[in-house]
């Protein structure tokens, strides 16, 4: 089943689904902007497109992840995104 997620007014959003290959994931795209967002549980984000300048918890340094690259947050967290450009990522719920 597909569920619809919208934040910060629209300006992001995700499709939630759970397949065998993946497990619960979500696929999203971010307009430009700055957001804040917490996590309940550990998650694994890979950018599908564009790029995503993230602070993590515990960092003092952001850094860009661009392409085909991964991070991860831990869960019961919070984590800073800076997004110059549309962005797309694909968020596993690990």
């Amino acid at each position: 089943m597909l569920q619809s997620n919208e934040y910060f007014s629209g300006k992001v959003k995700s499709i939630g689904f759970t397949s065998s290959s993946t497990g619960r994931a979500s696929v999203g795209v971010m307009a430009e902007g700055e957001y804040t967002f917490g996590t309940a549980q550990p998650e694994e984000m890979t950018v599908v497109s564009g790029a995503l300048n993230v602070l993590l918890p515990g960092e003092t340094e952001w850094k860009i992840y661009t392409v085909g690259e991964v991070f991860n947050v831990p869960g019961q967290s919070e984590f800073y995104l800076q997004v110059a450009e549309p962005s797309a990522y694909l968020c596993r719920y690990l």
